[in-house]
């Protein structure tokens, strides 16, 4: 897949309408679509990168943003004082669905353990 083909560049874009929740030099975030849990949504780096093992130094500040952005978001929805997962799938194994790096924030109930 190209980045002219990922949708989540086409939302970075503005070529598909979505609610941005957040958004920086580096990253942006928007409410998933398919929420698993009362508040799940996706922070999602502006630049198209698909997987960490390709990561270099350069993109590491973009990860800090990601986080940070995370915080800010899981402040703004109610879910940092009771509790918030954090995830990133890789891969075909992971679960993940558009290869273009992402994380999930998920919270607004009890989760559960992992597994």
């Amino acid at each position: 897949m190209t980045d002219e083909d990922c949708i989540f560049c086409k939302i970075n874009a503005g070529d598909i309408p979505s609610e941005k929740l957040f958004e920086d030099d580096d990253c942006f975030a928007i409410r998933d679509i398919a929420p698993k849990a009362p508040t799940h949504l996706l922070v999602i780096p502006k630049e198209h990168f698909t997987y960490l093992t390709g990561m270099t130094a350069g993109f590491q500040p973009v990860i800090g943003s990601m986080y940070n952005a995370a915080r800010q978001l899981a402040i703004s929805e109610g879910v940092a004082e009771p509790g918030y997962r954090l995830i990133v799938n890789q891969r075909d194994d992971s679960g993940q669905e558009v290869p273009h790096l992402h994380m999930h924030l998920l919270g607004g109930r009890k989760l559960g353990p992992m597994g």
